[in-house]
């Protein structure tokens, strides 16, 4: 079946996801959304994009942008292709990172604009990551709120739509803003630290990497484990990156 077109922003600006394949962390420290949001820095004065918000959340990606120099697919080609070769190369894995292609949505008035820039930057508190958008470590909410800025983040559109000194109010307030999303679980039984540790401590892999090398005896007895101590389905394939039906399978 032929993939579906792209829908093209007039603006040029998009709503754009990323998620590893099969929901599996992308982010197993600080060095590697250091690494992205430096591979993010290269590409912005390759592409010459506009970044107005950015939220890395463990096994995906928020990105606020607009397309300028250089179209939207070749932007995003970029960060792939150099972010995914360094990580290999760290994990000694092969393959694919990301699953398919990345997902986007065009943003195209100035209200919607507000929407999900509020959405991206409230999406570690929605996750109970956090009480509040600017404790959040890896996102660009503290560009918008501090004298230090990173350098990264385009400021001046979201300013002229909310106002400065309106910003930190606006994005702390509760709402049901509504965004292209991937589906969201709902019901974790344990947080994914907690479930992380539980995962480290039993097998002995540090990383989703080490844990695919496992011996399929072996990866299925931690299976049943993982789920026996309380972690959900999903949890277990996010965080081991083990196909959901093969953990369905082996646990039930």
């Amino acid at each position: 079946m032929p993939r579906t077109a792209r829908e093209k922003s007039e603006s040029g600006i998009y709503h754009v996801m990323l998620r590893g394949v099969n929901k599996q962390q992308i982010f197993e420290d600080d060095e590697d959304c250091q690494k992205f949001l430096q591979v993010l820095k290269d590409c912005k004065e390759i592409c010459e994009f506009e970044l107005f918000a950015y939220c890395l959340m463990g096994n995906h990606i928020h990105l606020l942008l607009r397309a300028n120099k250089e179209p939207i697919e070749t932007v995003f080609k970029r960060i792939g292709s150099r972010f995914v070769y360094w990580y290999n190369i760290k994990y000694e894995r092969h393959g694919h990172l990301f699953q398919d292609r990345y997902k986007s949505e065009p943003v195209d008035d100035d209200n919607y604009f507000r929407v999900v820039l509020r959405y991206i930057l409230r999406n570690p508190v929605k996750a109970g990551l956090c009480k509040k958008p600017k404790d959040y470590k890896y996102s660009n909410c503290t560009d918008y709120l501090s004298q230090n800025q990173s350098g990264l983040t385009d400021t001046t559109l979201a300013f002229d739509l909310i106002g400065k000194s309106e910003f930190e109010n606006y994005i702390n307030t509760d709402n049901d803003d509504k965004c292209l999303e991937f589906e969201i679980q709902t019901t974790v039984r344990l947080t994914d630290e907690k479930a992380r540790k539980i995962i480290e401590k039993k097998s002995k892999c540090q990383n989703v990497a080490e844990f695919q090398e496992l011996p399929k005896d072996r990866r299925d007895k931690y299976l049943k484990y993982f789920k026996e101590k309380g972690l959900s389905i999903r949890q277990i394939s996010r965080l081991t990156g083990t196909p959901k039906g093969i953990v369905e399978r082996v646990v039930k």
